[in-house]
């Protein structure tokens, strides 16, 4: 069993800490992970994405070239990554900011209002959470349980007040 997942968008939308999360629950499970963030030199506005392996085997190298899953934020991320995901793979679209169709039709693609969502629960910050929580619901890579638990271990005790909107995003993408 091995998820090789990027995940891509704007500098700002939490894409890095989507990937931490996700590579957090492998590691909490006992499984190898890799998790290699990469963003320009803007943190807010500029691009961002990262690489996450999620393994029950040592993983060699932490690069994706091809990935099985593909979680995207904005267009341009969409446009650069679609060819890269394996046949068979999964492509999962916040579809309030991406307006275009993906043009593959060997992939399961999943369109999501993440964005729209989250403004209308009142967590605008969480559109995010929102598409991991539908990335490990469709791809099987943890139960929900062990998604919970991640988060939970995740949030630092600073930012304690944003567990419970974390968790609500998470399952408002896993229930939707």
């Amino acid at each position: 069993m091995t998820y090789e997942t990027i995940f891509a968008g704007f500098g700002g939308q939490g894409i890095l800490f989507s990937g931490k999360v996700v590579a957090y629950a492998g590691m909490l499970e006992g499984l190898n992970v890799s998790h290699l963030p990469s963003y320009g030199p803007e943190m807010r506005g500029g691009t961002a994405n990262c690489s996450v392996i999620v393994s029950d085997e040592p993983v060699a190298s932490p690069l994706i070239t091809e990935p099985t899953a593909l979680v995207v934020m904005n267009g341009p991320s969409l446009d650069k990554f679609e060819k890269a995901v394996v046949p068979g793979g999964k492509i999962f679209i916040d579809s309030t900011l991406i307006s275009r169709k993906c043009e593959r039709d060997d992939v399961d693609v999943y369109t999501i209002p993440a964005t729209q969502m989250a403004l209308d629960m009142g967590i605008a910050k969480l559109a995010n959470m929102i598409i991991v929580g539908k990335l490990i619901k469709e791809t099987n890579m943890f139960t929900w349980e062990q998604l919970e638990g991640a988060i939970t271990k995740l949030v630092p005790a600073s930012k304690a007040a944003m567990l419970e909107s974390n968790i609500k995003a998470l399952r408002a993408g896993y229930e939707y």
